[in-house]
């Protein structure tokens, strides 16, 4: 078992033929994905040699699903033409969408998020995230496939950095499945939707959830924990040491008074029993702890 992703995921790449699509695309299929095809509006037709995996391109999401039996899209076009991207896979009903693309106005992200709830088939993971992994399953997106292994952690995380570090810190117990969810103002997935993903998961035996500041999307999974989670879950938050109102990395860390800071959102995991930690490091040593290592 697993969340969102596994060995049964057929994976489409919008934007393969463009010079990071081909590269990520390498990168997927070297860690074990089944990419089956790519999307490139006016390149229908051509098959492209990817180290020596030959992948047909469609014109669109919905012809690239019916020759392949895709279940699953990652997004590597520009950001303006994104919006257009992440339409065509809900028209086609994709069950999921990974989009990986930095930069996309947010009233862009804004529609199509609003039109994936409207048809209510495609779960949005992004925009401006890493992607997600199931170690030795499928990896969707641009997390490195060679820093862990398989095992019992969850992750849900806001920052790909710090993604990438707790699974590094902890790959000797290993993950079910790591999700990097992005730092825009405007995402699909939450941490909610994750946290109850991995409460449900079998295989899952405890959470790692990463936050940063801005918003308040860790004091309502704070809230969501107390009520649902019954597995153990450690925390981290990124930016105890961001300076008041201005806005620090991700498009959605910014800091307005009280509301929003890495202080806050601490008190609010740590009342719904959640371990937090002052570093990564010390966030992966607490999780240790909650599974007895």
């Amino acid at each position: 078992m697993s969340i969102f992703i596994g060995a049964e995921s057929k994976v489409i790449v919008q934007g393969m033929t463009g010079s990071e699509g081909t590269k990520h695309t390498k990168r997927m299929l070297k860690s074990g994905t089944k990419v089956v095809g790519g999307v490139t509006p006016g390149k229908g037709g051509q098959v492209v040699d990817i180290d020596g995996t030959h992948l047909p391109v469609f014109n669109t999401v919905q012809e690239a699903m019916a020759a392949t039996g895709a279940n699953v899209s990652v997004v590597f076009v520009p950001p303006k033409f994104a919006k257009a991207a992440v339409i065509d896979a809900i028209d086609a009903a994709m069950p999921l969408v990974v989009v990986i693309t930095e930069g996309i106005p947010v009233h862009d992200s804004a529609y199509f998020y609003s039109y994936s709830l409207q048809k209510g088939t495609t779960r949005i993971i992004g925009p401006n995230c890493p992607g997600l992994i199931s170690p030795e399953q499928s990896n969707v997106g641009i997390i490195p496939s060679d820093i862990t292994k398989r095992g019992p952690i969850g992750l849900v995380s806001k920052s790909g950095t710090l993604t990438y570090q707790m699974m590094y810190e902890l790959r000797d117990i290993g993950f079910s499945t790591a999700v990097g969810i992005g730092g825009d103002p405007v995402i699909g997935t939450t941490h909610i939707d994750c946290l109850r993903a991995f409460q449900d998961d079998p295989e899952t035996k405890a959470i790692v959830m990463i936050g940063e500041i801005g918003g308040d999307a860790e004091e309502r999974a704070a809230a969501f924990i107390k009520e649902y989670v019954r597995k153990p879950v450690a925390g981290y938050v990124a930016g105890f040491t961001a300076p008041e109102g201005k806005t620090m990395g991700h498009a959605g860390a910014i800091v307005s008074g009280s509301s929003g800071t890495a202080q806050a959102k601490k008190d609010a995991l740590e009342a719904a029993g959640v371990k937090v930690g002052q570093t990564p490091s010390e966030t992966a040593q607490l999780l240790r702890g909650l599974l007895g290592q």
